[in-house]
């Protein structure tokens, strides 16, 4: 699977760990920055990601800043995403089943390294249902 992730100062250290995870597990993944810990826009990175997932760049993507609030705000900026900040596997799961949700946002100062490895394996091992409530409740969003 086809990854872009990016992250801002906050979440460096857990986004070169999560990427090492994802090459670990075959997955190509694409670093759309930040590419050090020195003060940085978040929403430069979670732009990035949502338009590479958007243009079909990536099948999935993967924002991480301290809380992963603002990150996510801002990747669901972009048209075609639905970000889903997520702090444990049963939201990832959830998210992914019942969503669809393409990009997954972490909080580097809410979860630890092993939780984010764990909440990464769930969001891309999950499959969306495909429950007719949840495509059309899917629909209402993207016409929101």
């Amino acid at each position: 699977m086809k990854i872009a992730i990016g992250c801002d100062h906050g979440g460096f250290d857990l986004k070169n760990k999560v990427i090492a995870h994802l090459k670990e597990l075959g997955h190509e993944v694409t670093d759309l920055g930040c590419n050090s810990k020195e003060s940085c826009d978040y929403p430069i990175f979670g732009r990035a990601v949502g338009k590479a997932v958007a243009a079909g760049e990536a099948d999935r993507g993967i924002v991480i800043c301290s809380t992963g609030i603002g990150i996510s705000i801002t990747a669901n900026k972009v048209p075609g995403i639905r970000c889903a900040l997520c702090t444990n596997d049963f939201m990832a799961k959830m998210t992914r089943l019942h969503n669809d949700a393409n990009v997954l946002g972490l909080g580097a100062f809410i979860v630890g390294e092993g939780m984010a490895m764990s909440i990464v394996d769930t969001f891309l091992t999950t499959d969306f249902s495909g429950g007719e409530r949840h495509s059309r409740r899917i629909h209402e969003i993207e016409e929101a």
